[in-house]
């Protein structure tokens, strides 16, 4: 289930929640004020790959390409 952040649009507090994919925030509400139907926001997501990461852009020393 993906997490979705929302910001109420009368106190301004960013909440999250876990929805369903198909589920609409139309019967949420702020769980500072209790105001009915907050503002869903865009936010980033982040992967764990471990500390051993390879990138694919650029490259960091001797690859053999001449």
């Amino acid at each position: 289930m993906p997490i979705y952040e929302y910001r109420c649009r009368k106190c301004g507090e960013v909440f999250e929640r876990f929805m369903k994919v198909d589920e609409g925030g139309e019967h949420l509400t702020c769980p500072y004020c209790g105001e009915w139907e907050p503002e869903r926001i865009l936010s980033g997501f982040s992967t764990s790959r471990g500390s051993e990461s390879t990138s694919s852009c650029g490259s960091s020393g001797s690859a053999g390409f001449s």
